[in-house]
């Protein structure tokens, strides 16, 4: 996974091993590689309004605590990777976080995988664009380049929330189309054909926002 935001495979492997030989600074050095990319993967996700009334730090403590105690239940079956074990554990607490505090708030909030939080999307949106971009055009100048990524980032909202997730994944977890099968449950062809209905719901979408399609032209 070359720009995967998660660890690299290989290490998370000697250090499961190292767990299983009951080397307890495993634990603790296994579960800090994966703080960061847990911090990613749950800003990505967390619904702005929720941010503004809990801190993404207590969040990723629950899915650390949480992990650690199912650890062991993870390591006598191990049948998808680390990295989507413990990142399907985030997403069962930002479900989890996002119902709490529907209900704590006395209002509605309406998508059960929230929209993305203000500031979540870095330069994976602009790579993003340019798959809708005739690349033999000028590129857009870096001072254009936040706008663009502005108005991207209003296009992936505006998703459903299967296509919206499975474009988070690729694009900005940088899941490969294998590593997004085993997270959803999918074989890979039905993975790879989701994947590219998303693009062309994407598409449409962009379509219908004359700005952005203009400066994806430019």
């Amino acid at each position: 996974m070359n720009n995967s935001i998660w660890p690299d495979g290989e290490v998370t492997a000697e250090l499961l091993n190292n767990v299983r030989d009951g080397q307890a600074v495993a634990v603790e050095e296994l579960m800090d590689r994966h703080r960061n990319s847990l911090r990613r993967m749950i800003q990505l996700r967390l619904d702005q309004r929720l941010m503004q009334r809990m801190d993404v730090s207590d969040v990723i403590q629950d899915v650390l605590i949480e992990a650690n105690r199912r650890l062991t239940d993870y390591l006598s079956n191990p049948v998808i990777p680390f990295h989507l074990w413990i990142r399907q554990i985030a997403k069962d607490r930002i479900i989890d976080a996002h119902r709490r505090h529907r209900v704590s708030a006395k209002r509605s909030i309406d998508r059960e995988q929230p929209q993305p939080g203000k500031g979540s999307f870095d330069q994976s949106t602009i790579e993003l664009a340019n798959q809708f971009r005739d690349l033999a055009l000028t590129p857009a100048a870096a001072a254009t380049q936040r706008e663009l990524a502005q108005q991207m980032e209003s296009a992936v909202q505006m998703l459903r929330d299967n296509d919206r997730e499975i474009i988070l994944m690729r694009h900005y977890e940088q899941l490969d189309n294998k590593e997004i099968a085993q997270s959803l449950g999918l074989t890979e062809p039905a993975s790879s054909m989701r994947y590219l209905r998303a693009l062309k719901r994407l598409r449409e979408i962009i379509e219908g926002m004359p700005a952005l399609q203009r400066d994806l032209e430019e």
